[in-house]
């Protein structure tokens, strides 16, 4: 299935119904109908195809969220065009690999984020196409597309070497919101508070899409701001919030009657991207009177795996395969582990993307006879519910975004006085991890503020190190191959 008439459910059916509401440059709200947003996707469709672009080119944005980031997810559809989302906090580092990898025509930014972008990729200034694209005319341009037609290139932290572009269909996506809305009957008399970043598979595929499908309202924010939360909640009475556990953490903090006001409205709060603490789990409801359902999905699959809406909503657990979804927990030799034995979870099905963008051997070896090697490690219940352990790699997920130690290694490495470096996730109260670095350095040579700002320019704010922890020599087996277990703990 294809992406376009599902959402002309709400883009043509429910036309005049309003859809959106986002701030604009001096905080007041602007609101949008379904037919607005079907109307500036469609000019913003002829001004891509008058310059140049066409079914199968990469589009990139590294935008905040606003309307636009939905202007061009919409072309894009209509386009036949491949969009890649950019996560806003890289800097150059990060940009260069993806944008050379991706090669997209252009990437469509904001004047204040357009200094990030390497010199060699033509940049589009996000307010100048908006402008532009006002000036064409609202007819409809299609191009036919089916399940297998390729909609996004988004790149995720692997397990080794260079970040990978997922390719992610709209098959993938259809799926993934079909089975959530009906999963978590998301109707048209919900209203959505929208505030993770719509760069990222939880915010686009996830709450964008169910927005889409179902004909619900949205709010729409740049980012999560925990000061205004509160606020948030009160004006605009949201029956839904998606977030990460560092966002219900601070959603903790909100006085005991005012969480209570907002939990009795709450119809569906919904966690992912990273672990939920399970005592988080347990305050929240015993604040708000609501219960977080978790979910675990990934970019190269969307969701896998979901506490039920009508049932018992496990704290610790990610909850059973979703519909369409098979899951599997294997052993090192891919043989099916019986339940209660730990294992690395398998999926298979219409949610799992397609490959990697141009990397056959990263496709290979992720791909076993149709079955996606998630890299995760957890153990399933007798009764089906699915409890995560940990990960295969020693990938670390902070708030909710993913940071691949080896990347910020090789950057110290290369830093005067350090010899060795290892990075590691240690836990925190709010996002969950953060990298720690251990260094065994030469102490005359070794600038630490100097290494840390050299960091700063290097890398975005989620991937800065914690604390530097020095040692005389990272642990390390017969073969080299280091030990991180066997680090001495960071104490904080």
């Amino acid at each position: 299935m294809s992406l376009l008439p599902l959402f002309d459910v709400s883009l043509i059916a429910r036309a005049a119904q309003p859809a959106l509401e986002c701030e604009d440059a001096n905080g007041a709200f602007v609101n949008y109908t379904f037919g607005d947003l079907e109307a500036r996707s469609n000019q913003l469709a002829h001004l891509l195809r008058a310059r140049g672009l066409k079914s199968g080119d990469r589009l990139a944005f590294f935008l905040q969220n606003r309307i636009e980031v939905i202007d061009l997810w919409l072309a894009g559809a209509k386009l036949g065009l491949i969009i890649v989302p950019t996560n806003v906090l890289y800097r150059e580092r990060e940009l260069t690999h993806i944008l050379h990898d991706a090669a997209p025509m252009a990437v469509v930014t904001s004047r204040d984020l357009a200094g990030f972008i390497p010199g060699d990729v033509p940049v589009w200034d996000v307010d100048a196409l908006a402008a532009e694209a006002a000036a064409q005319v609202t007819t409809r341009l299609f191009v036919p597309a089916d399940a297998d037609t390729p909609m996004a290139l988004i790149y995720t932290s692997g397990t080794t070497g260079a970040s990978k572009g997922a390719v992610l269909t709209q098959g993938n996506f259809a799926t993934n919101a079909l089975t959530l809305v009906s999963a978590w009957a998301v109707s048209g008399a919900d209203r959505y508070l929208a505030a993770l970043p719509l760069f990222h598979v939880h915010g686009l595929a996830n709450g964008v899409h169910c927005w889409l499908f179902s004909g619900c309202h949205m709010r729409l924010f740049e980012r999560f701001e925990h000061a205004k939360a509160a606020q948030w909640f009160e004006d605009y009475r949201p029956t839904l919030f998606f977030g990460v556990p560092a966002m219900f953490i601070r959603l903790l903090e909100l006085p005991p009657e005012v969480a209570r006001a907002i939990g009795a409205r709450l119809r569906l709060a919904v966690s992912g991207s990273a672990p939920l603490p399970a005592e988080v789990h347990e305050k929240f409801r015993q604040r708000y009177g609501s219960v977080i359902l978790e979910r675990y999905g990934m970019t190269e699959t969307l969701m896998n795996v979901g506490n039920p809406y009508a049932g018992e909503r496990r704290p610790g657990t990610v909850g059973l395969p979703l519909a369409h979804v098979a899951v599997r927990i294997c052993d090192e030799a891919g043989a099916v582990v019986a339940d209660g034995t730990t294992g690395e979870l398998w999926v298979k099905g219409p949610n799992v993307c397609s490959g990697y963008w141009r990397r056959p051997d990263a496709t290979a070896a992720a791909w076993q006879d149709g079955w996606f090697r998630t890299g995760d490690i957890g153990v399933r219940a007798t009764d089906g519910y699915i409890t995560l352990q940990g990960r295969r790699s020693d990938l670390i997920i902070s708030g909710g975004f993913n940071i691949y130690p080896r990347e910020i290694e090789e950057v110290l490495l290369e830093q005067p006085g350090v010899r060795e470096a290892a990075v590691v996730g240690m836990p925190d109260p709010v996002r969950g991890e953060v990298p720690v670095a251990y260094v065994a350095v030469d102490a005359a040579k070794f600038d630490e503020a100097a290494t840390a700002a050299h960091l700063r320019s290097q890398f975005a704010s989620f991937k800065q190190p914690k604390a530097f922890v020095r040692v005389e020599a990272l642990p390390r087996t017969a073969l080299g191959k280091v030990q991180k277990r066997l680090l001495p703990p960071w104490t904080g």
